[in-house]
């Protein structure tokens, strides 16, 4: 017979550690990069307008860049969002409900954001 030594535990989410800690350090250099980048284009020479906002997201590789900044701030937010319900709400039900929206919510600012960029 075996002997059950201290309390059973349930264990969620445990495996998450190392990964989410990576990506939330990761995702957060892409966008402080990113911000960085464009702070400078925006201090270049010239007076600050509309034309000159439009031309910093006109070219190609920078709606790319932006959008895999959002990707990464949608990442981002996911892993906090995600670890904060898995802290706070008990209830398995409520966690999971509120785990959709939130993936639904991300899903369609990712949408949004393809919408904005690329003006479909």
């Amino acid at each position: 017979m075996a002997q059950s030594y201290g309390s059973k535990r349930t264990v969620v989410g445990a495996h998450y550690g190392l990964r989410d800690w990576l990506s939330q350090r990761v995702t957060a250099a892409l966008m402080a990069l990113f911000t960085l980048a464009v702070i400078v284009q925006v201090l270049l020479p010239g007076e600050m307008g509309y034309d000159k906002w439009a031309g910093i997201f006109s070219k190609q590789w920078m709606k790319v860049l932006t959008f895999v900044v959002i990707i990464s701030l949608l990442v981002h937010v996911w892993v906090g969002v995600r670890d904060v319900l898995m802290d706070y709400v008990k209830s398995v039900g409520a966690r999971l409900a509120l785990q959709v929206a939130t993936i639904v919510w991300l899903v369609g600012c990712a949408g949004w954001a393809i919408q904005v960029l690329w003006r479909f």
